[in-house]
């Protein structure tokens, strides 16, 4: 809609938005007849009607709703809050602090009904906003590739590499799965920021980053054919084909130690299976929402992403280390329930003694659970990483040797 609002500013039917977060964050703390103005620039019409609207910043948050009648605001599922009305106007607003590195939920309450409201909202920490002195980062043009491993595909990529990287000296190298969506600097991931404020910091090492889209063959996308499906063949795709086209521009280290896959829903299961398959290439693991499930199980002819809790509990223990994260709200459908498998697929690692971690929420299929933590992902999954070394055996933190196997508490009725 902000094509909308910038037809309209220049026709002069609406003032201008505030320039910043800030700006209007301060016009909420110290509410001006400018306000209602503000909020209606700010924010689509619909989304001020439907009960979605909000904006944030950190850990700052500024609500606002068109209503007749008096609404409460309830975050998180705690007691509602009482929320402001602008005088003369149905415009009514709240602000609040929320705690960052995670995603939360509202809605409303009008007359005790609930109305509107958004889960998953993300509320990103400190590493998602460029820190005073931390130099950008470049990403690249748009490549395109046309595969021999999967016949008649075309696929995009691009590639991002930090400020520190420096093209005489081989780099990690770090590959996400449906890339396009950490191609914009800012939302939806911010990504590109977390990259740039941790190697600055010195948090992780000097990483390339290749952003690779799923591909089409004749106009048809082949994304779930290429993540879940359970084989070989996309690592092959990976070592055969994008690496040595990225490798031409950009050097790029070989050992499976420095490499890491990266994904979500199904390119977090797609993840997963190419390291699988090539833990010798391939040794570290981010897995977001992760679609261990049977989305392309064909009996008889081909496994699904379902057959991993088992396949990991029963054959020897790869060379691995493994971030996964999932929340109680996700898919449940007729190819299986993400949250059990997920975690399934916790407690198979746990029982081998992998080098993991699991991270749960109460959100749905949503990557903004990830979004919110991804330098806490990055820093754990690059953490003793060095340089001069090339293979390292990845071994269960003590911590978590005493620790329980998951467990499902409770049920959502009775």
């Amino acid at each position: 809609m902000r094509w909308r609002l910038v037809f309209l500013l220049a026709a002069g039917v609406l003032p201008a938005a505030p320039s910043s977060f800030d700006a209007l964050w301060r016009l909420t703390r110290s509410p001006s007849p400018g306000l209602a103005s503000a909020l209606e620039a700010w924010f689509c019409e619909s989304d001020l009607r439907q009960g979605t609207a909000w904006a944030s910043e950190g850990s700052d948050f500024v609500w606002a709703l068109e209503s007749q009648r008096e609404p409460q605001l309830v975050v998180d599922g705690q007691p509602p809050r009482k929320m402001r009305r602008i005088p003369g106007t149905h415009l009514w607003y709240a602000t609040g602090q929320l705690q960052t590195g995670r995603v939360h939920a509202f809605e409303y309450r009008i007359e005790g009904k609930p109305f509107g409201g958004k889960a998953d909202v993300p509320a990103f920490g400190p590493y998602s906003y460029l820190k005073p002195g931390t130099p950008p980062g470049r990403l690249s043009e748009k490549f395109t590739h046309r595969s021999r491993i999967y016949p008649g595909m075309e696929c995009a990529y691009w590639v991002y590499a930090p400020a520190a990287y420096d093209a005489t000296r081989p780099a990690a190298v770090m590959i996400w799965q449906d890339g396009e969506v950490l191609v914009p600097r800012e939302l939806p991931s911010r990504a590109q920021i977390v990259f740039d404020n941790l190697t600055h910091e010195g948090k992780i090492p000097v990483i390339v980053h290749i952003l690779i889209s799923p591909g089409f063959v004749e106009g048809r996308r082949i994304r779930s054919e290429q993540y879940d499906e359970v084989s070989d063949r996309y690592a092959r795709f990976l070592l055969e084909e994008i690496l040595p086209a990225v490798e031409a521009r950009y050097p790029l280290r070989k050992d499976g130690y420095s490499r890491a896959l990266a994904g979500d829903s199904s390119g977090g299961v797609c993840a997963f299976n190419a390291a699988w398959h090539r833990p010798e290439e391939f040794s570290r693991v981010l897995s977001r929402i992760g679609s261990f499930t049977s989305i392309q199980w064909k009996p008889g002819r081909m496994d699904g992403g379902n057959i991993f809790p088992f396949w990991v509990r029963k054959a020897p223990r790869k060379n691995l280390r493994v971030w996964l994260q999932d929340s109680a709200g996700d898919l449940e459908n007729e190819h299986g329930s993400w949250p059990a498998q997920n975690l399934a697929m916790a407690n198979a690692l746990k029982l081998k003694e992998y080098d993991f971690h699991f991270s749960w929420g109460e959100g749905g299929h949503s990557r903004n659970h990830g979004h919110v933590e991804l330098a806490e992902e990055m820093v754990w999954l690059w953490r003793d990483y060095d340089p001069a070394r090339a293979a390292q055996q990845f071994e269960m933190d003590p911590a978590e040797r005493g620790r329980p196997f998951y467990r499902i508490q409770g049920f959502n009725r009775k």
